[in-house]
């Protein structure tokens, strides 16, 4: 679209930053069908950039006697690049109280000239003294007025869950908030129900983030079955447990693909179906997030393969989307015969009926192949002219 400078990659590698205008900011499901257009979903993680126009809240002043029921201690225990980490409930406690635990010298995150010390510093020391994460705190703290990209009001086809069937699944149609501290981590999984999910951080220290594309996700499953063999006897999905650690070294290693990225305040994140992620909390912190869905990810949810060991673990039938949005598969799929493969490198469909963002793309294609074309043109001229064009690019 017309606001985006997205970057990297135009061979699909890499995850891609959006910068969007506030009209393009406008209609979620329409951006995330235009990022899929330009090969986002690829890398299995991308970043959205909010125009500066756009605030989610007036101030964050107001929130410290918010309380955080159950927050989790996490309890790693491994080496050498791989680690299973499980948790501890510890009693309720309020945000105030957990700023200040956090910010404690025990807490705090040690100092660093740059991200990449910081990430020694956490894989070195990911197993010792363990840190506290305010996760899974029901509510959000968008205003209600707030209508773009607000994480608590969507509008994607993954309200039919709640619209049609009368299902609210915490955390998955309604959004949670998450308090981090230095060093609390998100193990490698996928979204519930292979959906896609957002991730706003609000405020305070920035978040890392790895990610292993669904093109490559049977290639994790089959290192972390090598290196946690009981549990993946107990249970074919058992990385739903979300207790496996395992290092970027490790993963290259062994040839698993996976980039990564820093997600600071003020920037959403995107993981797409089937998409698997993992991460850390850089210091205190505060991010809101939930699941969506697209009509691309009916075929995931279809063949998503779900934790057989657990009672607790999300789980909904996929009769209400197939019936919806697939009506001449439904008899097939009521008969179990509904099964075809997914090819992961394709984008949601309804970008390209979206002739508007069908015409947008297309008019940025343009606009790039002719800065390209520019270095044909000698001297100053071209300079005055690439000027030119970035500057109207920058209009919209």
């Amino acid at each position: 679209m017309e606001g985006d400078m997205s970057s990297p990659n135009p061979d699909g590698k890499g995850i891609m930053t959006f910068f969007p205008t506030y009209e393009e900011f406008s209609n979620f499901s329409r951006y995330i069908a235009y990022i899929e257009s330009q090969g986002a979903h690829k890398a299995g993680l991308a970043k959205i950039v909010p125009p500066k126009e756009w605030k989610p809240r007036g101030s964050y002043d107001n929130i410290d006697d918010l309380v955080i029921p159950k927050p989790l201690k996490q309890v790693v225990s491994g080496n050498a690049g791989v680690f299973s980490q499980y948790i501890k409930r510890k009693k309720a406690m309020t945000v105030r109280e957990f700023r200040k635990m956090a910010n404690s010298v025990k807490y705090r995150p040690p100092k660093h000239s740059d991200f990449e010390e910081l990430e020694r510093k956490y894989w070195s020391n990911v197993n010792k003294n363990c840190p506290i994460y305010g996760a899974d705190v029901n509510g959000s703290l968008f205003e209600p007025n707030v209508k773009e990209f607000n994480i608590g009001n969507l509008g994607t086809i993954l309200d039919t869950l709640e619209q049609d069937s009368g299902i609210n699944i915490e955390g998955v149609n309604t959004p949670y908030l998450y308090f981090g501290s230095w060093k609390t981590t998100f193990p490698w999984h996928t979204e519930d129900m292979d959906l896609y999910s957002i991730n706003y951080l609000h405020f305070g220290e920035p978040k890392s983030w790895y990610a292993v594309s669904s093109e490559h996700g049977k290639s994790l499953e089959h290192l972390a079955k090598d290196f946690f063999p009981e549990s993946s006897k107990n249970c074919e999905a058992f990385l739903r447990h979300k207790m496996a650690l395992i290092s970027p070294s490790i993963l290259e290693k062994h040839g698993i693909p996976f980039e990564k990225i820093t997600q600071n305040a003020g920037e959403f994140m995107i993981t797409f179906p089937y998409a698997y992620h993992a991460g850390f909390n850089h210091g205190f912190n505060c991010a809101e997030a939930t699941n969506f869905a697209s009509e691309r990810w009916i075929e995931y949810g279809k063949q998503a393969v779900m934790c057989s060991c657990r009672e607790d673990m999300v789980k909904f039938s996929m009769d209400v989307f197939v019936r919806k949005y697939q009506p001449d598969r439904y008899a097939q799929w009521l008969e179990g015969r509904d099964v075809v493969p997914i090819d992961h490198s394709q984008p949601n469909p309804e970008a390209k009926e979206d002739p508007e963002c069908v015409w947008k793309y297309q008019k940025r294609k343009r606009r790039i192949r002719f800065l390209s074309n520019l270095q044909e043109i000698p001297g100053r001229m071209a300079e005055v002219i690439q000027v030119s064009v970035m500057l109207n690019m920058l209009k919209y």
